[in-house]
């Protein structure tokens, strides 16, 4: 009883999380879109994305990682203390050169060097970064109220300090300090948990081909989700190309969280399930999450292109009027996303068919390397957008070959079918409400009321089965509300 009470808590607080992180761009994104502009949302976006291949390389995956083989020993104390002490020592190996490399390359050259040297402190912060530890002893709660105490904190301190275009290393500065500063609040727990038992002999050999086997599809996927934005920067000198782009990236990667957010409960079940064998309870797994993702995703992508045009300047202000086409382009990566989160994120990696995985986004890399390098010159951030629709497109399609023999894909396109042609049916009513509205909120808010009612209604009309299993237990939720209060 008290473990199944553990798992619940635990749930709660990284949902707590999740909305958070969810809510904190509504409130931010609208503020610095406007005071930094998009030549400074681009100068921050290209530098962050810099530092950020530095972290990762510099970490080693030694987040999944120590997570997983603290998790194993979290009862044995003296394993429990040899495991982190092996594991922050190679963290502190691999960052220090990462460091040294990185301060050689980039803080010494005249371009952004100042934003350089305030990243620098992002380094230092991963260093000290040991939430993993937490997470493998199931001490979520420490590591949630961390994570919440430094957001807060530093978005208060954006709106008092960050005030104009000149003021981005500031906005910089504060978010690098909220890192480092939050990372190292963790380490006042940590005495408790590595009290008694002797660390023993440390050998850090044996953890350095296990990480490397966990960090390779790791790093395939981070550099894959990086390389747009560091090429478009790289290539294009006016940075407000960048601004574009990220801005946009926002947007989709908002509505990403919701689409994908099933993946994290999913992984446990799936691995758990594959271990025991049962082929039909994973295919029935697999069902009920594309049913999941396409029955969110395909409206979200016809909705979010709907309004984009009106959405942008009430969102992000004046002079992002482009950010708008680029959101109608990236719009089908919410449903491109969706089928990869189910298929790699919550099929392949759960039944240790890291191989597939990683080939499929080595796959993407490589297309989007190439096309990036055509697309960027001739369009911009227009072209970096098709780049990434196109390669994503391609790593959908090797995972889809190499599990063509283990999912039944006749009832997914059924399903598939079904969401597109109630979206498609949305999108034609939301152009309508479009003609007979001006372009600002009211245009955004009626859209999608009208949008949300019409899509729910021809779902009825189709007599969708997860439809009504959802409006069922809503209705049970609300039957047991009301019984407990009477």
């Amino acid at each position: 009883m008290s473990e199944k009470k553990s798992v619940i808590k635990n749930y709660m607080y990284n949902l707590i999380y999740q909305i958070l992180i969810l809510i904190l761009p509504l409130v931010t994104t609208p503020y610095l879109s406007r005071v930094l502009g998009a030549e400074g949302v681009g100068i921050y976006s290209y530098t962050y994305a810099i530092v950020t291949y530095f972290v990762l390389f510099g970490s080693l995956g030694i987040a999944l990682y120590g997570q997983r083989e603290i998790a194993y020993v979290q009862d044995n104390v003296k394993a429990r203390k040899r495991v982190f002490f092996e594991l922050v020592i190679v963290r502190f190996i691999t960052l220090f050169i990462a460091v040294l490399i990185y301060a050689l390359v980039f803080m010494r050259g005249k371009q952004y060097q100042t934003y350089y040297s305030i990243l620098l402190i992002e380094l230092l912060a991963a260093g000290f970064d040991i939430s993993w530890f937490f997470q493998g002893i199931e001490e979520f709660k420490k590591t949630v109220i961390r994570n919440v105490l430094v957001r807060v904190i530093s978005v208060t301190l954006v709106f008092v300090i960050v005030k104009t275009t000149n003021d981005l290393w500031k906005y910089i500065l504060i978010y690098s300090l909220a890192d480092f500063l939050g990372n190292l609040l963790l380490w006042v727990y940590l005495p408790k948990y590595l009290k008694g038992g002797k660390i023993g002999k440390i050998e850090l050999k044996r953890h350095i081909v296990p990480l490397l086997m966990l960090f390779i599809p790791q790093v395939t996927n981070k550099i894959y989700n990086l390389l747009d934005t560091t090429m478009l920067g790289s290539i294009v000198s006016n940075k407000q190309e960048t601004g574009y782009y990220e801005q946009s990236q926002k947007v989709i990667r908002l509505l990403l969280t919701i689409v994908t957010s099933l993946g994290v409960v999913m992984v446990p079940r799936m691995a758990n399930t594959f271990a025991t064998g049962d082929r039909k309870k994973i295919n029935s797994y697999i069902k009920k999450s594309f049913n999941f993702v396409f029955i969110i995703s395909f409206p979200m992508m016809f909705g979010i292109a709907s309004i984009s045009k009106a959405f942008v300047p009430i969102f992000f202000g004046k002079g992002y009027d482009k950010a708008a086409i680029l959101i109608m382009i990236f719009s089908p990566m919410l449903i491109l996303m969706g089928i990869e989160n189910v298929i790699g994120t919550q099929y392949l990696l759960p039944t240790k068919r890291q191989k597939e995985y990683t080939i499929s986004v080595v796959s993407g890399i490589l297309v989007n390397l190439i096309l990036n390098f055509i697309f960027i010159n001739l369009w911009n951030s227009i072209g970096a957008s098709i780049a990434t629709i196109i390669s994503q497109l391609v790593v959908d399609i090797v995972q889809i070959y190499y599990v063509r023999n283990n999912i039944k894909w006749k009832p997914l396109i059924r399903l598939a079918v079904r969401y597109l042609v109630a979206s498609s049916i949305m999108f034609g009513v939301c152009q309508l409400v479009k003609l007979i509205s001006d372009t600002g909120i009211l245009s955004v808010m009626l859209q999608c009321i009208v949008g949300f009612s019409v899509y729910i209604g021809m779902l009825i009309l189709f007599r969708d089965k997860f439809l009504n299993t959802i409006i069922d237990k809503i209705k049970s939720k609300l039957g047991g509300i009301i019984r407990f209060q009477n």
